[in-house]
């Protein structure tokens, strides 16, 4: 497998493996192991909370939900997690903007430029059917370069609380 063939399976389904919006968090640490965990998301509360395993980083809602997907494609190395992408879970970083119109176009994957998110030096794509994003760094006089790639969170508005789990 490779990064490409995760990148456009993610962005025609939204999801990957277990892992898509909206998911069970004890569904995905079943499937994928124990995550690294980075840490909350604000100073002030201890949901929601960020996990990563290698470059895929999932905001994990106080209702143990999967509420924001991310891969980090900045590095020189790009590793996701074994149990859903086999072999030996590394890739090669440094993806060029072409490159990944490219992918998506062979896989049929129909994107359009996202203007809000295209300004200075960077440019962003949607892929139409997940509304995965692609937001790519432009540096100096050269092609721009994939930096992350992330899946549209659920939209829902947390309302469980339970004792010792929200502040």
């Amino acid at each position: 497998m490779e990064i490409f063939d995760v990148l456009t399976s993610m962005a025609k389904t939204g999801r990957l493996g277990p892992v898509f919006s909206g998911a069970d968090w004890s569904d995905v640490t079943a499937a994928l192991g124990e995550p690294w965990e980075i840490g909350t998301m604000s100073r002030n509360r201890k949901w929601p909370r960020l996990f990563s395993y290698g470059d895929l980083e999932l905001s994990v809602c106080r209702c143990r939900k999967v509420s924001l997907i991310c891969i980090q494609t900045w590095r020189d190395i790009v590793e996701l997690p074994l149990p859903v992408v086999g072999e030996t879970g590394t890739f090669p970083g440094g993806l060029k903007y072409a490159n990944v119109v490219s992918a998506l176009d062979r896989a049929g994957c129909s994107w359009e430029p996202h203007a809000r998110l295209t300004s200075g030096n960077q440019c962003s794509l949607t892929a139409i059917a997940s509304g995965a994003n692609f937001t790519f760094e432009i540096p100096e006089g050269e092609e721009p370069v994939l930096n992350v790639m992330g899946l549209p969170g659920d939209g829902h508005e947390c309302f469980a609380r339970t004792a010792g789990q929200d502040h």
